[in-house]
């Protein structure tokens, strides 16, 4: 999509697709990525055709955490600066976190530092073996703190405690074991598993996708007696609703519901 310089965005059909596209720096982030990928994603949030999107990088890392040329900058920058400079970085990974269509990383090559964030906020993460994985920001007296709540939820306390205080790298297959991806695969495989995933989501009711990420968002946090109720309230107002009228209407008639899709070419 015209307009961006960090970042390549095909917003155009059912399957949005960004890639970072900074590789003479390994994608890192700058405060230009950062506003370019929050823009696309709130395009995404006011499209109503958008089913899915997939994320990667360009070249052969996926995201190398923060610019050093952003990070020289920053070193003069008194609290409030900083401040004014994070904050856009933590809406950049709530916004991810919380888009309510599916989202699928395709992670391509190294995740450093806050690449991992982009990595945690997708709802599926495939790596290719290529890839590696690092939460350094301690070997230069840093933290992960905006990616940090969407790394833990997806890693767990545990896990985090490993990778958060030694800042070791490791490889897809240990990220995969910790959950920090879904799977790792063969580099010439990327790509078509992601495509796999694509195609059972598109293959799936739009609205249910929705309120299956509402679901999953809000139940941790519920007591017993608060997810009783609302959740019976979900499934009744899924079960009158047209789409779930017609997926049921399809399966009693052997047929695919209408707003089931195949991936575009």
């Amino acid at each position: 999509m015209a307009g961006y310089t960090t970042i390549v965005a095909d917003l155009s059909g059912r399957v949005a697709r960004i890639a970072l596209a900074r590789p003479e720096v390994r994608n890192a982030f700058n405060e230009i990525l950062i506003e370019e990928l929050n823009d696309a994603l709130r395009r995404i949030e006011e499209s109503a055709d958008i089913r899915v999107l997939v994320l990667t990088g360009r070249g052969k890392s996926f995201c190398a955490g923060a610019d050093l040329k952003w990070m020289g900058r920053m070193r003069g920058f008194s609290f409030e600066e900083n401040l004014a400079d994070a904050l856009p970085l933590a809406d950049l990974m709530r916004r991810l976190y919380l888009l309510p269509i599916p989202t699928i990383a395709a992670v391509n090559g190294a995740a450093i530092g806050g690449g991992n964030g982009l990595v945690a906020a997708c709802d599926i993460a495939v790596a290719s073996h290529r890839a590696e994985f690092s939460l350094s920001e301690v070997k230069i007296g840093l933290v992960p703190a905006c990616i940090g709540p969407f790394v833990i939820k997806r890693i767990g306390e545990r896990a985090a405690r490993e990778l958060f205080l030694t800042g070791r790298r490791i490889s897809a297959d240990r990220a995969a074991v910790l959950g920090l991806v879904n799977e790792a695969v063969s580099a010439g495989l990327l790509s078509s598993r992601v495509d796999e995933y694509v195609r059972d989501i598109l293959t799936s009711g739009p609205d249910a996708l929705r309120y299956a990420k509402e679901l999953i968002g809000k139940l941790p946090g519920m007591t017993l007696d608060e997810a009783g109720p609302y959740t019976a309230k979900m499934i009744s107002e899924l079960r009158v609703g047209d789409e779930a009228q017609e997926g049921m209407a399809a399966f009693f008639e052997k047929r695919r519901p209408k707003w089931s899709e195949r991936p575009e070419a």
